[in-house]
């Protein structure tokens, strides 16, 4: 190992260095205040070199600049010194020395891209995005389709249809009389009283847009031989169907499309 180093720009973890063969290494004094050693520099350092590393291949003296003081004996470490220093630690700082070592290495190995080179890659990039999202909207289409048919402006629901329609989302699980309980729960619907108990809507949910009543045609009452007018059904608005798939904790983006 060269004596000579030449700091490159410092990382935002350990500081690295180069040294005169353009090898990249760290400076002992840096890797000592990261590993948060206790020991002196001056008495650590030696206790590492025991471990079987060699002066002139694995590391090198060098004399810290001065501030002002009496400059202070430093070292330069090869990356493949400073991992094993780092793991003798075993210490969390030191795994995460040993790890940001490793990615220093492996960036190091990577090839430098020319011009070309980077905006061929740029190119490929953006191009298996553009398949992505191409392939996700075919994949969405028919079901968005089906939806915009189901939903299209001016259009409104059974509540069985609605329930249908609202479990095609994977999180929500409903069907038609449950659904009716559902929208009691919530006042949207009441039950009337009588022999011809049947369900109808607050007017308050027919005003926000929520519900409708359709109206039935008359029949020809059996046991009296009158003409009766039939129930009004309670119907579900496209919008009442969004509502109600926010409120039942729908995902699905299709439902939310409405």
């Amino acid at each position: 190992m060269s004596l000579g180093a030449n700091h490159q720009d410092h990382n935002p973890l350990i500081p690295l260095t180069s040294t005169g063969d353009g090898v990249q290494a760290v400076m002992g004094r840096d890797l000592h205040e990261f590993l948060e050693v206790k020991a002196h520099y001056k008495d650590w350092f030696p206790r590492m070199v025991e471990y079987g590393f060699i002066a002139g291949q694995d590391f090198s003296s060098k004399m810290s600049e001065s501030t002002g003081g009496r400059p202070k004996q430093d070292h330069i470490i090869s990356l493949d010194m400073a991992k094993q220093i780092a793991m003798i630690q075993r210490t969390d700082k030191g795994r995460q020395a040993r790890e940001y070592f490793l990615e220093c290495e492996r960036k190091a190995k990577q090839p430098a891209l020319t011009g070309r080179e980077l905006l061929a890659h740029a190119v490929l990039e953006a191009q298996s995005v553009i398949e992505s999202q191409a392939k996700a909207i075919e994949e969405l289409a028919p079901a968005a389709k089906s939806w915009e048919n189901l939903a299209a402006p001016g259009g409104d629901f059974s509540v069985a249809q609605a329930a249908k329609v609202l479990s095609r989302d994977p999180v929500i699980e409903i069907g038609r009389n449950r659904l009716f309980d559902y929208l009691a729960e919530l006042k949207w619907i009441f039950k009337t009283k009588g022999k011809r108990a049947h369900w109808e809507a607050y007017q308050p949910r027919i005003e926000s847009g929520l519900l409708s009543h359709k109206l039935g045609g008359r029949f020809i009452n059996e046991e009296t031989g009158e003409w009766e007018q039939s129930n009004p059904t309670v119907r579900i608005t496209a919008k009442g169907l969004h509502e109600l798939h926010k409120r039942l904790g729908g995902e699905s983006p299709m439902l939310l499309a409405v």
